[in-house]
């Protein structure tokens, strides 16, 4: 009997899991696949680290030369801390330029702002300014040819 079911829960699940990767894909089977490559890669990441690496002779040898030499590991930890120093004041100075570099870029930002705002003041009143000289134009030329037609018709306004 267990040997009938087997195959039906396999089916069944394989069905699941098939129409769940569909489902989240919103039908389109080429997500669905990537998805599950995707779920599948990290589950075989979690696996390998969890597993513990195999034990080799060889480097239990060495690691065992070298912890056995108290010197050898104080001079290894010295180095490491003058290089961890060396490291910080590297990246203090180096954050500092990056920092003055970031201050300078925003304060030209700000001025080429305010310059293009004040062009922008400049040319929206020079705009503004030959519009109202067209308008003034347009109405002068307008009111004198009223003037000569009325006098053609001989209407008294003038």
């Amino acid at each position: 009997m267990p040997y009938r079911r087997a195959p039906i829960a396999l089916g069944a699940a394989a069905a699941g899991g098939i129409g769940y990767y569909l489902y989240s894909a919103g039908g389109n089977p080429r997500v669905a696949e990537r998805k599950f490559e995707a779920d599948a890669h990290r589950a075989s990441s979690k696996l390998k680290e969890s597993i513990p690496p195999p034990h080799d002779a060889s480097s239990y040898r060495s690691s065992n030369y070298d912890s056995q030499s108290p010197i050898s590991s104080s001079r290894s930890s010295s180095s490491s801390i003058r290089t961890d120093e060396s490291a910080e004041q590297k990246g203090a100075r180096v954050g500092q330029q990056v920092g003055g570099k970031i201050d300078s870029a925003v304060n030209d930002l700000s001025k080429a702002k305010q310059d293009t705002e004040s062009y922008a003041k400049q040319t929206k009143a020079e705009a503004l300014r030959k519009i109202d000289d067209f308008d003034r134009t347009v109405e002068e030329k307008a009111a004198k040819s009223k003037s000569y037609l009325s006098g053609w018709f001989g209407s008294g306004n003038k």
